[in-house]
């Protein structure tokens, strides 16, 4: 019996990764995958050599419909013939960060932005890369046409490769990530484009979420795509109540929402997600990184990681880890570095070492769960995916910090799995359902004790008050 197979491809900071699964089921058929070059600053056309590489062989055969789901934020810059005018600047570039504030500050402070684009821009939202464009190379500026995102150059460039491209297009759920497309109003808004660039400039069409971007020429409908976690959203199938802590190379906590949230403090943006709703989501840069820089400073793998942090009491003895190895998004402390607090002959052990980098990257993250509860957004589950979850120590000490049972997805790329489900969902037509496909859970731990857990947290927010004047 034949089958309808789909691609999704997550186009992320490290690696073009490809999967192809049953439309019908979300079986995954076969997977491939080709590095991206490191850096906060990538040539878009290194992408395409990625994708290309991953695409070697047998990959794409028999496969209907594809998706894009990409890093989002990233600052494409084309001029009028569509070719690159300089490196892309990624998410965790933080070179624009007094960029950011200065557009915060022109548009009249961040309850404004909150409350008409859902976004309130530091360095890592779109707008505040063209703002420093502007500000610090104005011939290129001369030269910008158009500024897509990552998953949307990525698309165009497929379709214009194979035949079926008419135009840069993006969806919902990666333009909200721009800070120059309101979630509240569905629409962009040019007044905010010319504050950060002195003038409008092109911009990708938004499409429905089960639209069709295009057609190749061997007939492979290429639907919208959508930015990496608002993929991973659709990858996980989430429900009311479930909120997904991914811990990669950047930390994310989101959750879908029927309406969006205006958050003053900026800790949570209003993004869209990709079925039509709303995705209120808090990111932080340091995560799964914060875990290797530790396990290296201790002088032992993975596994010695998590023995010697589950040999240690909840609370490291006293030890505090502010985790803000490569700056900071969220809390927004772009020039920060990390550091540790509390440290007496007592306590100074490889055990509670190890326990305070767990808990101090565990604890940044988990301030989203708390700011989405202070919203009113019920917390039923968290689910934890990315590198991270892998780790013994998270997924025991995830429960006690996050305050909510903590429940582990079988491992998958569910950026890609999600651009796979957007792509059967497209390829299902107008007026069709989004296809239901199952999610494993391989683990569920209850919460642990809400005093320990209160007790530990409040201590992270004292050192952090007294060492960044934040709470």
């Amino acid at each position: 019996m034949s089958r309808t197979l789909v691609a999704g491809v997550d186009s992320s900071t490290q690696s073009c990764k490809i999967v192809v699964c049953d439309a019908a089921t979300g079986e995954v058929v076969r997977t491939a995958r080709a590095p991206h070059p490191d850096g906060t600053e990538v040539d878009p056309s290194a992408w395409w050599t990625a994708w290309e590489q991953a695409c070697a062989g047998d990959i794409l055969d028999g496969v209907a419909a594809l998706a894009v789901g990409g890093q989002q934020h990233g600052m494409v810059t084309l001029d009028s013939a569509d070719q690159i005018i300089r490196p892309a600047l990624l998410w965790n570039d933080t070179r624009s960060a007094s960029s950011a504030a200065d557009l915060v500050e022109e548009f009249g402070g961040a309850g404004a932005w909150a409350e008409q684009i859902g976004v309130v821009p530091v360095a890592a939202i779109t707008v505040s890369k063209v703002r420093w464009l502007a500000r610090n190379e104005p011939e290129n500026l001369d030269r910008l046409h158009t500024c897509v995102l990552p998953h949307d150059w990525l698309t165009g460039r497929i379709l214009q490769a194979r035949g079926g491209f008419e135009a840069w297009t993006t969806d919902r759920g990666d333009a909200s990530g721009t800070g120059y497309w309101s979630a509240h109003t569905n629409s962009y808004r040019e007044d905010v484009m010319a504050l950060a660039a002195g003038r409008s400039f092109g911009v990708p069409t938004v499409l429905e979420p089960n639209a069709i971007a295009g057609q190749t020429d061997s007939g492979m409908l290429v639907a919208p795509g959508t930015g990496d976690n608002m993929g991973a959203a659709l990858g996980l199938g989430l429900q009311p109540g479930d909120v997904v802590c991914s811990l990669g190379t950047s930390g994310t906590v989101f959750v879908r929402a029927a309406d969006p949230i205006a958050d003053e403090s900026g800790a949570i943006a209003s993004f869209a997600d990709a079925a039509g709703g709303y995705l209120p989501l808090m990111c932080t840069l340091n995560a799964a990184r914060v875990l290797n820089a530790g396990a290296a400073m201790l002088g032992v793998d993975f596994d010695g990681l998590d023995r010697l942090a589950l040999a240690a009491e909840p609370g490291a003895g006293g030890l505090t880890l502010l985790p803000y190895l490569d700056g900071e998004r969220t809390p927004n402390l772009p020039a920060a570095t990390g550091s540790l607090h509390g440290m007496t002959r007592a306590n100074a052990t490889p055990e509670n070492l190890a326990r305070a980098i767990v808990e101090g990257m565990l604890l940044n993250v988990a301030a989203g769960v708390d700011a989405l509860r202070a919203h009113g957004v019920h917390i039923g589950r968290v689910l934890i995916i990315g590198g991270a979850a892998a780790s013994r120590a998270v997924r025991q000490i995830a429960p006690l910090l996050m305050g909510a049972p903590v429940e582990i997805p079988a491992p998958g790329e569910y950026v890609g799995l999600g651009a796979a489900r957007q792509a059967a969902w497209a390829l299902a037509g107008p007026g069709a359902d989004l296809p239901d496909w199952p999610v494993e859970i391989t683990c569920r731990t209850e919460a642990g004790d809400a005093d320990r857990s209160a007790e530990i947290a409040a201590r992270y927010r004292e050192v952090l008050r007294r060492t960044h004047g934040i709470g």
